[in-house]
């Protein structure tokens, strides 16, 4: 699954990867799955991807998060995902949190915050965590505003059909 770089001044490759996340977030809510998409990367390459699929697969941990995590290990031939780096469109939970702790990641890129159920940085900091024994660099932010509208539209169509 290898990507080519562009090799343009300015080019920002968080965000280049971040919008490869927004577009399995776009393809979740097209599946009316809470929107929300992650990848994996690993010497450029990605490695694993993930949308939101808790309704499809009716299993409360298939966030994007998991999935991807889950595709980039079975990718590397092991549960240690060292060296790579984890782009997901909303901030993750406690439960995904834990799983990048365990899978050692090396970095985790987010775009929206999640003030209600934020573990890296929002409500806890569980990434920061000292006492944990793997402690990934995280960056918060990148694209945020294009990260929050898909959801902010999703559970505002939600709502106006009646569902929770």
């Amino acid at each position: 699954m290898s990507q080519n770089m562009p090799d343009v001044p300015g080019f920002n490759l968080d965000e280049y990867y971040m919008r490869q996340a927004l577009k399995l977030a776009e393809q979740a809510y097209a599946e009316q799955e809470v929107p929300v998409g992650a990848l994996v990367v690993h010497e450029g390459k990605v490695i694993g991807k993930g949308y939101n699929q808790r309704r499809m697969l009716c299993d409360p941990t298939a966030h994007a998060e998991i999935l991807a995590i889950t595709a980039a290990a079975s990718s590397l031939g092991d549960w240690r995902i060292g060296g790579t780096t984890l782009y997901v469109t909303l901030e993750p939970c406690v439960m995904c949190s834990g799983a990048i702790v365990l899978a050692r990641i090396d970095r985790i890129v987010y775009g929206a915050s999640d003030p209600k159920a934020g573990a890296v940085e929002s409500l806890y900091h569980l990434l920061a965590d000292e006492r944990l024994n793997h402690r990934p660099q995280v960056t918060g932010g990148v694209l945020a505003p294009e990260c929050g509208a898909i959801l902010r539209d999703f559970f505002r169509e939600q709502r106006a059909m009646g569902k929770k």
